[in-house]
């Protein structure tokens, strides 16, 4: 199979390709390419404004059954669901359990865009988007969007963030991807049953390119949203206009008031950690406890070690492959290295692993889930996040908890202390805060997810007059 580009909807071949295994090619665009298509973006833009966002919303929720059942175009054939599973599978190791739980995430997000939408722009109307104008208590007020494309560089290693740029369409904003290298299948068929479904294919750029082309893609269009490590991150910073969804170091912090009551939530720390394969932003990489550390740790050791390696196609399967050997190899050589030169922190599953935690199986390389107890929060494994079920545990006074906690994506807070409740609602280090014993992975759709895609692409403006004969 060969994927091509899509410049706005049109497919093209470009002579440069790029081999992703022996039976998939995909068509790289350079950067020149994206620039001179950014050049027609007022035609993409205008398309979407031509059709009223509720019909935009229709087309969104009949993209979902699409996505989920039909057969759809993928390079110069057709892709069935199973086929769609069955080839990400392929190129990201992910089991087919993980991947179908994946595709069920993105048809909610596209199914629910009214849901999705309305927790973004607290609820406004839709015609917000048609005429920039809506009522909110009473109060007439304007937004206006503040670019004509956004561009987005996505990773591969969890199909389900492609939901997040799936509700700009529905605002009137065209979208240029970069896919993962090892998934471009799934934003390609996203955009193929949104096009189905009733958008204007020229609302969609797919271009799978070179991290020079990535580059020109999130810095040439108005905004850019990308997904990536802490040098991400930093690459990033000095542009206002990109978005960056980096590491999550999200956590769980456990209450005096809730400590004796551990035993009772021990499914939610394993969900939490273990949950899509331990590959998200939101699973749990670090757990803080007021005491009994030793204890709890052990528990939530002796559920890990259950999850072992098994067939990408079997139905239990919940741990992934790396697609990348030797990004594995360097992953367990990193732990075990500081283990052996830091003193002060423990692999408390290695004593209930049958094995390594390094393991070949299925003809795959596998990590087993690992839970590290540091007797510091200034230990290395103490804050750090892998690409598989990996955790630290760290007794602490609460007192301390939320000074330490640094940029923190997800907070699972196991309390019911209404003064900590307050100082955890006021912290600047908190993206998300699930008060109570949920787990770090929990979505609602009525919640933005990481950032409110609204707030980024569109400003509200002061606007006062005589208002009627707009309304």
């Amino acid at each position: 199979m060969q994927i091509p580009i899509l410049r706005l909807g049109e497919t093209y071949h470009s002579a440069d390709l790029a081999e992703l295994n022996d039976n998939l090619t995909t068509h790289t665009a350079n950067p020149g390419l994206i620039r001179r298509d950014l050049l027609r973006i007022s035609e993409s833009k205008a398309a979407l404004d031509a059709i009223p966002a509720e019909t935009l919303a229709d087309y969104c929720e009949a993209a979902a059954e699409l996505f989920m059942t039909a057969d759809l175009p993928c390079g110069d054939s057709t892709q069935s669901p199973q086929e769609y599973i069955e080839s990400l599978s392929d190129l990201t190791r992910l089991p087919h359990t993980l991947v179908k739980m994946n595709m069920g995430k993105i048809h909610a997000a596209m199914s629910q865009i009214r849901t999705v939408i309305g927790g973004l722009t607290r609820g406004m109307s839709l015609e917000i988007f048609d005429r920039g104008l809506a009522s909110v208590d009473g109060l007439d007020v304007n937004f206006y969007p503040t670019t004509s494309s956004l561009g987005v560089s996505l990773p591969s290693n969890a199909p389900a963030v492609n939901s997040l740029w799936i509700p700009a369409l529905v605002m009137k904003i065209p979208v240029l991807l970069k896919p993962g290298r090892e998934d471009p299948f799934t934003p390609l068929r996203i955009v193929q049953a949104m096009i189905q479904a009733g958008f204007p294919k020229q609302a969609f750029g797919f271009y799978p390119t070179t991290h020079e082309g990535g580059d020109t893609l999130l810095t040439s269009c108005g905004a850019g949203i990308s997904f990536g490590s802490d040098v991400t991150v930093k690459k990033y910073a000095p542009f206002k206009t990109i978005q960056v969804h980096g590491t999550g170091r999200s956590k769980i912090l456990i209450g005096e008031d809730y400590i004796d009551k551990w035993q009772d939530h021990l499914d939610v720390f394993v969900t939490s950690i273990a949950a899509n394969g331990g590959r998200s932003c939101i699973n749990t990489s670090s757990i803080l406890v007021p005491s009994g550390r030793d204890d709890i740790a052990e528990a939530i050791a002796a559920e890990l070690a259950k999850v072992e390696p098994l067939a990408r196609d079997d139905q239990n399967a919940l741990l992934c492959g790396f697609a990348n050997t030797d990004l594995a190899s360097g992953i367990d050589g990193m732990i075990e290295g500081l283990l052996e030169d830091e003193p002060g922190a423990t692999d408390v599953t290695a004593k209930f692993r049958n094995g390594d935690r390094k393991v070949e199986a299925f003809d795959q390389t596998y990590l087993r889930p690992t839970l590290i107890a540091c007797d510091s929060k200034e230990h290395s494994l103490a804050n750090t996040e892998f690409m598989f079920p990996f955790a630290s545990i760290v007794q602490m006074p609460q007192s301390e908890m939320l000074e330490s906690i640094g940029e923190t994506l997800v907070v699972s807070a196991f309390t019911e202390d209404k003064d900590w409740i307050q100082d955890l609602m006021i912290s600047p280090d908190i993206e998300r805060l699930n008060i109570g014993p949920f787990p770090t992975n929990r979505v609602q759709w009525e919640q933005p997810h990481e950032g409110n895609l609204f707030e980024f692409l569109y400003r509200r403006r002061a606007i006062q007059g005589n208002l009627t004969s707009v309304k």
